[in-house]
């Protein structure tokens, strides 16, 4: 297995001025390894109850992604309903169910242990640091994180961000976890906890990335239309870790290369609900974004 991700299969509902959509698939594992499939082989560690739509498996499988570790036990799925203002920035949780969620213990399949590319996604350090334990060698774990965690987890958190090459979170969270309101500070904070790189989200913004000596800032791309920002950064952390994967070098300007690619596959995601646009997204179309992408941020000193 090349790339690994461990997180949440979920059914979301979901408003925003768009529009709503109800009981679709989300959850952090989903976004992510739909993205990681345009690159690569990767495997899913997550859970579902028994209530899960087939329908999603199929789709997920469609994808060619591998769901040996995609536990399917008694009860229901995860669950999350929320809604958007027109700060599409914000999302506004209105109920959270765990259910079957709120007992995962992530267990990696054997061809998984060897995965070179590990993404622990937005769930509870400690089973983040439960996986590290059962990978045997990865060349880069790359790690994301939210503010409960920051909030209710802080030492345990640490503990994880410590052990991991890559640490990708948003602007508010860099800045709660850093202590300090600058992101460019905030930034070289964090690269004191023990990761190599920081990459901040900034949603419409953009993104930066951080690393000893180096700074990268790239604007976020301009869609004219977006109906659902829900899995944006998941499907950027599936775009930059896929195109890591798939180059087989951390050189400083693959690494940029593979935060210009996230966000591309970021900015398709947000153009319909759920996983809609994921789902039919070709190769063909990310690369002939990411051209776009590179005449709009190229510029000349003359």
């Amino acid at each position: 297995m090349q790339i690994l991700v461990v997180g949440s299969v979920a059914l979301d509902t979901i408003r925003t001025p768009f529009g709503e959509a109800e009981e679709v698939l989300g959850g952090s594992a989903t976004y992510f390894s739909l993205a990681a499939s345009l690159f690569g082989r990767v495997g899913v560690v997550a859970v579902v109850g028994e209530d899960f739509p087939r329908r999603y498996i199929d789709l997920l499988s469609s994808r060619g992604v591998d769901l040996e570790g995609l536990q399917v036990v008694p009860g229901r799925t995860f669950r999350w309903k929320g809604y958007y203002d027109y700060d599409l920035n914000t999302a506004h949780t209105l109920e959270t169910q765990l259910n079957v969620f709120q007992d995962f213990d992530p267990v990696l399949p054997g061809e998984y242990r060897d995965a070179e590319y590990v993404f622990l996604a937005n769930i509870d350090p400690v089973l983040q640091r439960r996986v590290l334990e059962q990978v045997r060698g990865p060349r880069v774990v790359v790690c994301d994180t939210m503010n409960f965690w920051i909030e209710n987890r802080r030492e345990e958190l640490l503990e994880t961000i410590s052990r991991v090459d890559i640490l990708v979170l948003n602007d508010a969270e860099a800045r709660q976890l850093a202590g300090h309101p600058n992101l460019v500070v905030a930034g070289r904070k964090l690269l004191e906890l023990g990761p190599s790189r920081v990459v901040i989200k900034k949603g419409e913004h953009g993104v930066i990335m951080l690393s000893d000596g180096t700074f990268f800032s790239l604007p976020a791309y301009p869609c004219e239309e977006v109906f659902d920002p829900t899995g944006a950064g998941d499907s950027f952390g599936g775009g930059f870790v896929g195109y890591m994967a798939k180059s087989g070098d951390l050189r400083e300007e693959t690494m940029r290369r593979a935060v210009v690619y996230g966000s591309v596959v970021a900015s398709c995601t947000v153009e319909a609900f759920s996983c809609e646009r994921l789902k039919d997204l070709t190769m063909e179309e990310v690369e002939e974004r990411f051209s776009r992408f590179m005449e709009m941020t190229c510029f000349t000193r003359d």
